[in-house]
């Protein structure tokens, strides 16, 4: 059986390096969660992100009493965009701030200038990403 083919995970603005500031745990449970979705799977700690249209997930870790998140999307058949990557201050409520919320959406158009770019194709071939698949 031949090795699954991985998807390039690309990160927009900072996202690599707000990662990078996270704790060591919540950085492999993102780094999991990606690795799923480059697999074509969505990993137990992530769920889609609604409102945002289809094939864009969130990635919800708790550590030592704080929320972080990260949100990516498999929308381009080519790549895993990660779209923003932060700590929710927030404490009430579960829902994502609205300024995060309009934060991802202009990455998610920047995501789907940088896949026609790079990748030479037009973003409009979504993917869904099931949980069905061993997540």
């Amino acid at each position: 059986m031949l090795p699954a083919v991985l998807k390039p995970v690309e990160w927009i603005a900072s996202c690599r390096k707000d990662l990078q500031a996270f704790p060591e745990s919540v950085r492999r449970k993102v780094g999991y969660a990606l690795y799923r979705a480059q697999e074509g799977k969505l990993s137990v700690d992530a769920k889609s992100m609604k409102g945002l249209g289809a094939g864009v997930a969130e990635v919800v870790v708790d550590h030592d009493r704080n929320a972080y998140r990260a949100v990516y999307t498999v929308r381009f058949a080519g790549a895993i965009y990660v779209l923003h990557v932060f700590q929710k201050k927030s404490k009430t409520g579960i829902a994502t701030p609205k300024h995060d919320i309009e934060l991802i959406r202009r990455r998610l158009k920047a995501a789907a200038e940088h896949y026609r770019m790079a990748y030479g194709k037009e973003p409009g071939n979504a993917e869904s990403t099931n949980s069905n698949n061993g997540g």
